[in-house]
């Protein structure tokens, strides 16, 4: 069985409401309220999974390049390296964010 981001999302709008908060909703079957709770998981799933992908990256870029970082942007007062480490911030966010979104 493969484990895709669609099948992961499907299961999760399956997911039954919290108690407390299901009693408090209108019992219809239109009711916007119904899809709040999956789809408020999904999205803290998904920021949780990106965020942890942002950071393996980061961590990733530092241990492979052949100085300290830290000691050249904070020491050294590197600006180039700060530009550089924050485009590549931005660049993954950028592509975590579309593979999220599909």
């Amino acid at each position: 069985m493969t484990l895709t981001v669609s099948s992961i999302v499907a299961g999760m709008a399956r997911l039954t409401t919290i108690p407390l908060l299901a009693e408090a909703l209108p019992t219809g079957e239109s009711s916007p309220w119904r899809m709040l709770v999956p789809h408020l998981a999904a999205a803290v799933i998904f920021a949780l999974i990106g965020i942890f992908v942002l950071a393996l990256s980061m961590w990733l870029f530092v241990k492979l390049s052949p100085f300290c970082v830290r000691k050249e942007i904070e020491e050294d007062q590197n600006t180039a390296l700060a530009i550089i480490m924050g485009s590549v911030l931005l660049g993954l966010s950028l592509i975590i964010a579309a593979a999220i979104m599909g």
